[in-house]
């Protein structure tokens, strides 16, 4: 950080290359997720109902299928347990039509620019998830941004429509979680080291490939 504040400038031989200023700012109660491709629970209702959260797609897409233009498909940003997918009407119920306008906009934005640039560098951003808060009144995005965490990371030179992707993403660790007797109620089973491995190396493919360089 460069920068530091004075308060911390006493501080600075500890903090160096290992810290980072934030701001405090009020979470909007919405998950903002674009897809660009069906997958995950988009492709489990689109097979119910040809749509997903409330917008209605072309008929005969198959799994993992590049959809026509990306789509904005909110979600409830739960405290506890699964986000649940709603509409963009139910969204603007919940922060406002000004708001849910601004914040769609935006994250279709960011996702257009950021997949441009992924599918240079070979991979496929499929779906992200986007949150914003409120800062002293103005909006601003929030925690964590296009990491493998909140989106589908697939290797383009293997994508393959009709099917599930191998990707560089925790989708790893859902579909190990899938293998367990579990209520999915938390905590969640303890991994395995070889799960954990696996994931770490999946990350730092993806962080390799989008940078060019090496950790």
């Amino acid at each position: 950080v460069d920068p530091l504040p004075p308060l911390l400038k006493p501080y600075e031989s500890k903090l160096s290359r290992r810290a980072m200023i934030v701001k405090k700012a009020r979470p909007l109660t919405i998950e903002c997720v674009v897809r660009g491709y069906l997958a995950g629970s988009g492709w489990k209702e689109y097979r119910q109902s040809q749509t997903v959260c409330g917008v209605k797609l072309p008929p005969r897409l198959v799994e993992s299928s590049e959809l026509p233009e990306p789509i904005f498909t909110p979600a409830t940003k739960a405290e506890t347990g699964h986000d649940i997918n709603i509409s963009f009407e139910q969204a603007a119920q919940i922060v406002g039509a000004e708001v849910a306008d601004r914040v769609r906009d935006l994250s279709l934005q960011i996702y257009t620019v950021a997949r441009q640039y992924a599918r240079q560098h070979g991979i496929i951003i499929a779906d992200t998830k986007f949150e914003f808060g409120l800062h002293e009144g103005n909006l601003i995005l929030i925690d964590e941004v296009l990491t493998p965490d909140s989106s589908r990371f697939w290797p383009a030179d293997q994508y393959q429509p009709g099917r599930s992707q191998p990707s560089f993403d925790k989708q790893f660790v859902r579909d190990y979680l899938e293998t367990l007797d579990w209520n999915k109620t938390p905590p969640a089973p303890e991994l395995p080291p070889e799960v954990v491995a696996r994931t770490r190396d999946k990350y730092i493919e993806a962080y390799e490939r989008l940078t060019g360089k090496t950790l």
